[in-house]
Formats: C-alpha cells, structure tokens, sequence
C-alpha cells in the first residue's frame, strides 16, 4: 500500500513523503491516526502544491530572518545589575531580560529563540546568539556592568566620623 504522510514519522519518512508500508500497518495504524492519506493521483497533485507554497513560504521567511540579523548583529546590550566581590552578580541577566531589552530597542524576538546556554551571572561582555531561522543566527553583544559601589562607601564613610563624635559628646 503507498500512502503520504501528513506527518513525520519515526523510521518511516518526513511530511509530504510517499512510501509503501505494509497493508495493515496503513490501514490499521496511519489511515485512523491521521498521519497519512492514501496516494492516489489526486492526493499526490495536492501535496505536490502544498510542498511548493511551503518551499515559497520558506525562502521568503529565511529572506525576513537574513534582514533581521544584518539589523540585530551590531546592537550592543547594556544591563547595570548588582555584584559582589570578584565581579558577581547577585541576580542574572536571563535569556527574557535581553529580549525585553530588543523589544525596547523595536525588535520582536520570542525568548526561546535566545541561545544563552546559561543565565550570564558575571560582569562582563559577553555574545549571546540568537536563532532566527534554521541556518540563520544573529550575534548580540551584551555588556553587564556593575553598579556603582563607590556612592555608597563614602556615604558610610562619613557617617562613621559623626556617630564618633555623637559618642564623645555624650560620655
């Protein structure tokens, strides 16, 4: 029996394929399942124009991810987020974070399309790449910085001097 199949099936073929399988093996478990339709001529003609748009669509959809990482590659990212010594971080900067700042920026890119393979969690400049299509990838630079520390030291540092003396006057 030669049918077509609607879906990708393990071990057998991708989407849009025609294969023979054996009569029961179709009937029984592809037909009811609704992963194949059987390959009659007027089946093949359809699914030869279903294979047709999906390559159209698809050239036009790589041409869009193209354009979109030729804009996105020399965009550098800026976070100010808090550290500790050696250059830590007490927070991180995640994959949702650089994708609320694109979005800021007039770029729509879903998160998951962010391949940071982990939340950047030091200071530093790092290059997240981000997968707009299957052979299309953009590369971000992402600076995280720390915040300022030394704003704090001297407001402390003066306010030790006047607690002392606050102590002398009152002894």
């Amino acid at each position: 029996m030669e049918v077509i199949l609607k879906e990708d099936v393990a071990n057998l073929g991708h989407r849009g394929d025609v294969v023979k399988v054996a009569d029961g093996y179709g009937r029984n478990f592809l037909l009811p399942r609704k992963l194949a339709m059987q390959a009659t001529l007027a089946n093949k003609a359809v699914v030869e124009q279903m294979k047709s748009s999906a390559v159209r669509r698809s050239a036009t959809e790589k041409a869009q991810a193209e354009e979109l990482a030729a804009k996105l590659d020399p965009i550098v990212l800026s976070f100010t987020r808090k550290s500790g010594e050696g250059g830590h971080l007490f927070g991180s900067v995640t994959s949702a974070d650089i994708a609320a700042e694109l979005a800021t920026k007039g770029f729509e890119v879903d998160r998951r399309k962010i391949q940071a393979d982990e939340p950047l969690k030091t200071v530093g400049d790092f290059s997240v790449a981000i997968k707009l299509y299957r052979e299309v990838t953009a590369h971000v630079t992402v600076k995280v910085v720390a915040e300022a520390g030394e704003e704090v030291a001297p407001a402390v540092a003066a306010a030790e001097p006047v607690a002392a003396a606050e102590a002398a006057v009152t002894e």
